[in-house]
């Protein structure tokens, strides 16, 4: 722990010389192991919160109720993050993979083959660089991965309590008959009569290779040109009547799994694949566990989540600035703040280095287990 906080104090050190070289000097507010917290961090995460809250709605009053109720914990998040990015890292998660394929998508929706147009695109439409976006993709990722790992993978709901309350709630788990659907489009518009022969000749090599047993959701990420495509072609459920009748004939007695030939529609050569067909009434446990898992897993996520973070914090080195709250401090674990800036550096006499280097070759006198001699290493000699 004492280097811990000796490379800590030495990060900051660097941080505020380089920003003085720069002219631009950040408040520091938390330390957390080897990473630092600005005030910047925290006021950008803010504006973010504010942003998003702006999205659902929020304005006025009920916006500055909103953002000064999140405002008490936004410290609180940050230190959050960066624990579980510290310990992903420490476990050695790699995310890499997830995120470019991740990218890769957004590129695929956004239509734009440049890689350097759609960095610009990624610029204009979140403010951030290509290089901090993607990074703050990968801790995101990362820090799911961690939470799905160290916490929901190690809490266990047993049989006994999914039938408990499944059996407590079984009006809520009454069904519709319902069709679950899939999609691929693949489209014409604009196109001549060459070009609306080679869709219906891909649509047909795509109901092939899926039919052969490729992933359809995948197939329809990579080639759908419906917006559903970003989706992996999820369509939800339809019950009886909601559908055109051209597609409803073309599902509706289906098996799980069944994959339609190419349909004509307006504007392309339209694929489903049937996911599930819920039929009406009371659906059995089995039909229903996930759902029930998920219901009980809710309750006590957050709590699970808040222990575990609550244990990083009195496992790492952490200070925080005088005038400056986590509000998921850990119980009796100091932060007491320590300013590199009045850390003074520390000297010794020629004499003391002298006996420090006496002292040392004691070290090679090792006592005997059970008597009063010492056995003397001959490179103490």
């Amino acid at each position: 722990m004492k280097y811990m906080k000796f490379f800590s104090v030495l990060l900051v050190t660097l941080s505020v010389s380089m920003a003085a070289e720069i002219g631009v000097i950040e408040e520091l507010v938390a330390k957390v192991n080897g990473d630092i917290v600005t005030r910047g961090d925290l006021d950008r995460a803010l504006r973010s919160v504010a942003g998003e809250l702006q999205q659902q709605g929020y304005a006025g009053l009920r916006l500055q109720e909103a953002l000064t109720e999140h405002q008490k914990d936004i410290l609180r998040d940050r230190i959050d993050q960066l624990l579980l990015q510290q310990k992903g890292k420490d476990l050695n998660i790699k995310v890499d993979a997830d995120v470019t394929k991740y990218i890769a998508g957004l590129q695929k929706e956004a239509n734009i083959a440049d890689p350097e147009k759609f960095q610009e695109y990624v610029h204009q439409q979140t403010g951030m660089s290509y290089e901090d976006y993607r990074a703050d993709i990968t801790n995101g990722m990362l820090t799911q991965r961690v939470i799905r790992q160290e916490v929901g993978g190690k809490m266990n709901i047993k049989k006994e309590e999914l039938q408990a309350y499944y059996d407590a709630h079984k009006t809520e788990f009454m069904r519709d008959e319902r069709v679950f659907l899939r999609e691929i489009m693949v489209s014409t518009e604009n196109k001549d009569a060459a070009g609306i022969a080679a869709a219906e000749k891909k649509a047909k090599d795509l109901v092939a290779r899926a039919r052969r047993g490729e992933r359809f959701a995948e197939m329809a990420r990579d080639n759908s040109d419906a917006v559903t495509a970003k989706n992996f072609g999820d369509l939800g459920g339809f019950k009886k009547g909601e559908l055109q009748a051209t597609l409803e004939n073309a599902v509706w007695s289906q098996p799980k799994g069944y994959i339609t030939d190419p349909v004509k529609i307006e504007t392309g050569f339209l694929i489903l694949k049937v996911e599930d067909h819920q039929k009406q009434g009371q659906a059995d446990l089995s039909e229903v566990e996930n759902e029930v898992m998920d219901k009980l897993y809710a309750p006590r996520m957050q709590p699970a989540v808040r222990e575990y973070l609550t244990k990083l914090r009195q496992d790492a080195f952490l200070e925080i600035k005088p005038g400056f709250v986590d509000t998921g401090a850990a119980p009796g674990k100091s932060t007491a703040w320590s300013d590199p800036a009045q850390l003074k550096p520390e000297t010794v006499t020629k004499a003391e280095v002298s006996n420090k280097a006496k002292k040392k070759k004691l070290l090679w006198a090792v006592p005997i287990p059970g008597t009063q001699q010492k056995q003397t290493s001959s490179s103490s000699k």
